[in-house]
Order: C-alpha cells, then structure tokens, then sequence
C-alpha cells in the first residue's frame, strides 16, 4: 500500500488547526497510518510542519489565482479572494503561529511572493481611488491575514457561524480600507 502524502497532510493539517499542539501519534492517528510510516516520510514535527508549509504556499496561491485579483473593483476582488481562501484559513492560520517557519530568516520565498502579489492588490487599489493611502499596502496586506486567521479560529471555536466567515472578514476590512468621499 502506497502512502497518500497529500491525504496525510491534509489530515495533519485538520488536526493540528484544531490542535496545534498535538504529537506526531496524534498526527499518524488522525491519518490513519502508524507512527512509524509518518516517521519515514516525516522525521519529525519540524519537517511536518514545513510540508505543511508548502502545502499552505499552495492553497494560497490558488486562492489568489481563483480570485482573478486583476479583474472588476478591488472591492469584488477581495471578496472573491476570502471566498477563495476560506477552505484553508485554518491551515494558514496554524501556519502563522508556528514560530520555527520564521526563525533565523529562513522564512520561504512562496510567502515572500504571496504577499507581494498581496501588497501589490493593495497598492493597486490605492491608486485607483479604492482604498485609503494614509494604511500602507504591506499594514493592509497583515491586516487582511489577521482576520483571515482570526476567524478561522472564531468558526472553529463556535464563536462565528461559518457562513459569515467571508462576509465579516471583507467587511470589516473593507470598512476600513475604503478611502472616503472626505479623503
């Protein structure tokens, strides 16, 4: 029997958004195969972890590719993009918290683009009138991965239906993010 990688981590990944703190028994459990096999595809948490991280980069990615961040007003954009990225919001955020993913300065490139791809949307949306330019791109960039991972932690916890996931993430940061008539 061949080990499904990609069902192991997103097993893993379910798990540790909702445990972060659970051991590689948990995590072989949770995947249905022994300890030992997890062993030998991974030698440990910190090896887990940065596979999950490439699967994170991944899902990321293709929720920006899915959102078309070019098309329509970066209002409709950003909206498409929490739709978008929701089914992952637990693994990002997960992802966030894990301290060794950004020490040393060994953070991956993939979120080095990711978020320039980001900030760029932002920026974009400054010089189109969109948003406000006294928030930099690269605060409204951290801005939108805070609630992105606030509330997948509120869904998870039961404090925040699932279905109001993307409409309170959008809103609330749009609120914030228009520029106004005023300005």
């Amino acid at each position: 029997m061949t080990l499904d990688r990609e069902q192991v981590l997103r097993s893993a990944a379910a798990l540790l958004t909702r445990k972060s703190t659970a051991t590689m028994d948990e995590v072989a459990k949770a995947a249905g195969i022994g300890r030992a096999t997890l062993h030998r595809h991974f030698s440990g948490r910190d090896a887990l972890v940065r596979a999950l991280e490439e699967l994170g980069i991944q899902e990321f990615g293709a929720a920006l590719d899915a959102a078309a961040m070019d098309e329509g007003t970066c209002e409709e954009a950003l909206r498409r993009f929490v739709v978008a990225v929701e089914p992952s919001a637990g693994l990002l955020s997960f992802l966030v918290t894990e301290n060794q993913l950004f020490e040393g300065g060994e953070q991956n490139a993939g979120w080095d683009r990711l978020d320039a791809r980001v900030a760029a949307f932002f920026r974009r949306g400054q010089e189109r009138g969109e948003f406000r330019i006294d928030l930099t791109p690269a605060w409204l960039t951290e801005a939108l991965y805070g609630l992105i991972g606030s509330g997948a932690w509120a869904v998870q916890a039961g404090r925040v239906a699932a279905r109001d996931f993307s409409y309170m993430i959008a809103e609330l940061l749009l609120g914030g993010a228009r520029r106004s008539v005023e300005q």
